[in-house]
């Protein structure tokens, strides 16, 4: 069959800063990620080097304050950044963004002392982030989470276990929300806690059907102590910092989303124009072309869904509605596009010598993380209906 390159996606961008930007990413991609994935996948091997070189090209900060070594980008070009770098592996797509979220806490809610003191480190240091809210008995009824944080002269000793967390026992720190207080989600508080504290421990990471290159691991608290200072936020704040961190951080993972589909879509093309049967390629026969149709209008659909909700974020109007809708319509298009894309390639598509099938596995996980798609669903039901009747 001919090798029919993909061609860029056309994006529309706010400044020729941006531009160059995403130039400087697709090289990045195709030179030092996109070789090596399906081998390192296949072997559950992370790229941290790969992760040190974006730390030193500016790309684990490109949202935050570049008083702090961020990048002061919009969302409208980090996402788009993340997208690109997806389509290239998932595993570092969905690490940036999970980063980018373990920074959150500290960028928008620490005080002016505790940014200058680490945000530089985590934003261009070379550091690797890690963000832990979930727990064995607390996925989406995250506010009855069991860490504790109790009080013990100018520190805090921290107890429990998180679970499913991205870079789990690698992270170099990891922002935490333990309980300080009451029961339900005014008793919670968030604290960063460095990578190799005393006590800090991590499982064995979990085995999965897809993204075996990213750690994914249960992170014991035993007795880790925590110096006030590394507190975030007020006492109690640490939910309402958790929930805004994730509405920006579904948006991540609708972009993540957006660019393992359009590498599927990618390759159904090529397969699909190259391969021939009854004396012609098979992307002549009507029901191929309108299913290649179908999966190019659900990548752009979105594409734009992700964007109109990141520039309503960057004009600083509410988005948490556009957040919960873009995650569920893009992780449910890459499920979509991905089992498409095994379809067109038939039997090869089931095999390991094509991509398509590890995309699918990738895809699925997709719709389950930083909020099922039944709880977005909720989430937007909630805004458009309102709250439920008891």
């Amino acid at each position: 069959m001919p090798d029919r390159a993909p061609q860029p996606v056309d994006r529309q961008l706010p400044t020729d800063e941006a531009r160059d930007l995403i130039s400087l990413v697709r090289d990045i991609a195709q030179r030092e990620i996109a070789p090596g994935a399906a081998e390192e996948e296949e072997a559950g091997r992370f790229p941290r080097e790969v992760f040190t070189l974006l730390s030193r090209a500016g790309l684990l900060g490109l949202p935050y304050d570049s008083e702090y070594g961020g990048g002061d980008q919009p969302y409208e070009v980090y996402l788009q950044v993340l997208e690109e770098l997806a389509a290239a592996r998932l595993t570092v797509g969905l690490g940036v963004s999970v980063h980018t979220l373990a920074s959150y806490a500290l960028a928008t809610h620490g005080s002016k002392q505790q940014q200058v003191e680490h945000l530089p480190e985590m934003l261009g240091g070379g550091l690797l982030g890690a963000y832990c809210l979930s727990e064995p008995s607390s996925g989406s009824d995250a506010a009855s989470l069991r860490t504790k944080a109790v009080r013990d002269g100018d520190a805090w000793v921290l107890s429990g276990t998180k679970a499913w967390i991205t870079h789990g026992g690698i992270a170099d720190f990891y922002t935490v929300m333990a309980r300080t207080g009451e029961d339900g989600p005014r008793g919670i508080s968030a604290f960063l806690v460095p990578g190799d504290a005393a006590g800090l421990s991590s499982a064995a990471p979990e085995k999965k059907m897809g993204m075996k290159g990213s750690p994914t691991a249960q992170v014991h608290f035993d007795g880790v102590r925590v110096p006030d200072e590394r507190r975030v936020g007020e006492e109690g704040q640490g939910f309402a910092i958790a929930l805004s961190a994730l509405d920006s951080g579904r948006l991540g993972i609708a972009a993540c989303a957006i660019g393992l589909a359009q590498a599927a879509l990618d390759e159904a093309v090529a397969y699909a124009t190259g391969r021939q049967q009854f004396g012609r390629p098979i992307a002549d026969f009507q029901g191929l072309r309108f299913m290649l149709a179908d999966m190019a209008t659900q990548v752009e659909a979105g594409r734009a869904l992700y964007l109109a909700a990141a520039r309503l974020r960057d004009a600083g109007r509410p988005f948490a509605k556009q957040a919960a809708m873009a995650k569920l319509h893009c992780t449910d298009t890459a499920m979509k596009v991905t089992t498409d894309a095994v379809q067109i390639l038939g039997g090869y598509g089931y095999t390991a010598d094509f991509p398509v099938e590890r995309y699918m596995r990738e895809a699925k996980v997709l719709q389950i993380v930083e909020g099922t798609n039944q709880i977005q669903r909720m989430v937007i039901a909630r805004h458009v209906a309102g709250p439920e009747t008891r």
